[in-house]
């Protein structure tokens, strides 16, 4: 009797602790929700092709992103002048758009919450000019109010 009732606990026990989630699994089950949420971000209401395919290679992280847009073109970040070339090098693939919120301006001007980074996240807008040969040779982007 003494060691059925040691062997009912080890068991016990044994079954309990192999039906414990690890962190590990719950991470996993948490990362693969975000990834897939990431990768599910509704671009449907963009309307300009174009842009539509610019945001989804931003959102992949893609450096087809660059060939949307002409050699040099103008970038203003908050109102202020940048280096799209520099700006991009650091932010293509560790930022972008969780939802798209507002489009406007024939699908040209995105509206919407944007991760950036060490940043934090809050609403932005991106608005891409595109010159006559259909790329893009300005992009305005900001905190949206």
């Amino acid at each position: 009797m003494k060691y059925s009732l040691a062997a009912a606990f080890a068991i016990s026990f044994f079954f309990i602790a192999c039906g414990q989630n690890t962190g590990k699994e719950k991470q996993d089950s948490k990362n693969s929700t975000i990834s897939n949420k990431k990768q599910e971000m509704d671009v449907s209401k963009i309307t300009d092709a174009t842009v539509k395919q610019a945001i989804e290679a931003l959102q992949t992280g893609d450096k087809s992103w660059y060939g949307f847009f002409t050699e040099n073109p103008v970038m203003t970040d908050d109102g202020n002048t940048v280096d799209f070339k520099s700006f991009f090098s650091n932010a293509l693939g560790k930022e972008m758009f969780l939802t798209i919120d507002r489009v406007e301006n024939n699908g040209k001007d995105i509206y919407g919450n944007f991760k950036a980074g060490q940043w934090g996240t809050f609403p932005v807008f991106f608005k891409f000019h595109k010159n006559a040969e259909g790329k893009f040779d300005r992009l305005d982007i900001g905190q949206a109010h």
